[in-house]
């Protein structure tokens, strides 16, 4: 399981890597070719524009806006996303019960430990990298915003409160708040999940990635990522929101007994 995350996470950074070198240089027109150009990044870039003309050339707003409508846009497998995570605490229970079965570290042993609990999820029907979907969706998203914001002058050039679009944030403060903004959305959809390594795991890599990758893109690219983790959170929080609230009652109970 745990092979399969960092090669899913390395194949991830091997797109970003490749989808970044190329064409960076060049203005996105409607005159521009290839698929990548012509259906992800001039799209993004005629939507950014289209929306800041309409608020009076605040490019920041507009691609708040935009950020909002593809959210809406993808809003039905964050909510399958959510529903499998939740289907994934349920199994909790069970693959505690496989643990504690299978607990000698011996290759033989947790190799059947692998198989049992692959075949609980198959059973279940869960998928255990569900939860990675989303951020495969996102990707071409995000890096379709690094070309549109670069390759069109209009947007690399307008500033919004205190930094360029263009250029990184010159306080850091847009990736450390998208990094914690990553951490508490997850945080939230992992509620009940704190026992399973794999997923606490990517509770604490996904952050420092969100952080180191915004460190060194234009701060537009962390904006359009904190606005994303504020609606995933108010949308976490709305679908969860019954399971947290008896969560921390059964909690705080649980204190005052003591």
């Amino acid at each position: 399981m745990k092979k399969r995350i960092w090669l899913l996470m390395g194949l991830v950074g091997l797109v970003v890597l490749l989808t970044g070198c190329t064409e960076i240089n060049q203005p996105i027109t409607k005159e521009s070719e290839g698929f990548w150009n012509e259906y992800i990044v001039y799209p993004l870039s005629w939507l950014i524009t289209y929306f800041a003309t309409l608020l009076g050339n605040d490019y920041g707003l507009s691609i708040i806006i935009v950020t909002l409508l593809i959210r809406f846009a993808i809003l039905p497998l964050m909510i399958k996303q959510t529903k499998n995570t939740k289907a994934m605490q349920a199994l909790q229970p069970e693959m505690k019960a496989l643990r504690e079965k299978y607990s000698s570290k011996d290759q033989k042993t947790q190799q059947k430990l692998q198989q049992e609990t692959m075949g609980l999820f198959q059973k279940h029907g869960v998928n255990p990298l569900a939860g990675c979907f989303p951020l495969l969706v996102q990707m071409p998203i995000l890096i379709g915003f690094f070309h549109a914001i670069t390759r069109t002058r209009e947007i690399a050039e307008h500033n919004f409160l205190w930094f360029d679009l263009g250029d990184k944030d010159p306080y850091f403060i847009l990736p450390v708040v998208a990094g914690i903004t990553t951490f508490i959305q997850q945080k939230i959809m992992m509620a009940g999940m704190e026992n399973n390594p794999q997923m606490t795991m990517m509770l604490y890599i996904m952050p420092v990635m969100i952080v180191v990758f915004a460190f060194n893109f234009p701060s537009a690219l962390s904006l359009y990522w904190v606005v994303g983790n504020l609606f995933m959170i108010a949308q976490t929080y709305f679908i969860k929101g019954p399971e947290l609230r008896k969560a921390a009652a059964t909690g705080t109970a649980g204190g005052t007994k003591k």
